[in-house]
């Protein structure tokens, strides 16, 4: 009976953090994260699509995930190292342009089912010395070959080292590598923010 009751008072509290995460809003990363440098390649032609798909560079971040990024960033100033940002939150409207370019769940989301970067809940990320200059890493930003997969063995010494290090920066505040992707990286709980359209342009 004790268990029973134990079981229930824990889905209860689970269901209830999970609808404050639903309720959870957005912050504006380059506010929230000092010092983090923004590249936001899909609001340049400079990706793999070659367009201009966002409106403008921005770094959307649901709060909780924002507050984790900016204890990264913290973590690795002490190092003498930071963060070069990707990606942030994607509307849905551009994983669906983005789907049809590359039909492939390894390395793009089916907008079916939505993606973490439409839940605000995902990161695409790389390291950067004081100097801004970004350290050596296995492949080039969205390079969709197993080169790229944390797996891999290919990549240089300096280079793995520089991935790992990346890897274990993010896991210590709450964030999971994707096995395809050595630069993007998954808030835990981001199954609890809901997949979203909302634009990336400012009011």
């Amino acid at each position: 009976m004790r268990f029973a009751a134990a079981s229930f008072l824990s889905l209860a509290l689970a269901c209830a953090h999970g609808a404050r995460r639903a309720e959870e809003g957005f912050r504006d990363a380059a506010d929230a994260v000092p010092g983090l440098v923004l590249d936001i390649r899909y609001a340049t032609s400079g990706n793999f699509t070659g367009r201009v798909l966002y409106p403008e560079a921005r770094c959307l971040l649901r709060e909780t995930v924002a507050k984790r990024l900016a204890q990264v960033q913290n973590d690795l100033k002490n190092e003498g190292l930071g963060l070069k940002v990707w990606d942030c939150y994607r509307p849905l409207a551009i994983q669906k342009a983005l789907w049809k370019l590359v039909p492939d769940p390894r390395y793009v989301a089916d907008p079916a089912k939505g993606s973490r970067h439409n839940r605000g809940a995902a990161v695409d990320v790389t390291l950067i010395d004081r100097t801004g200059k970004q350290l050596e890493m296995p492949t080039d930003y969205d390079d969709f070959s197993v080169k790229a997969h944390r797996e891999d063995k290919t990549a240089s010494a300096q280079a793995a080292a520089n991935s790992l290090r990346l890897e274990r920066a993010m896991a210590r505040r709450g964030f999971t590598g994707l096995a395809t992707e050595w630069w993007h990286f998954d808030a835990d709980g981001w199954r609890d923010y809901p997949v979203t359209d909302a634009p990336l342009s400012r009011p």
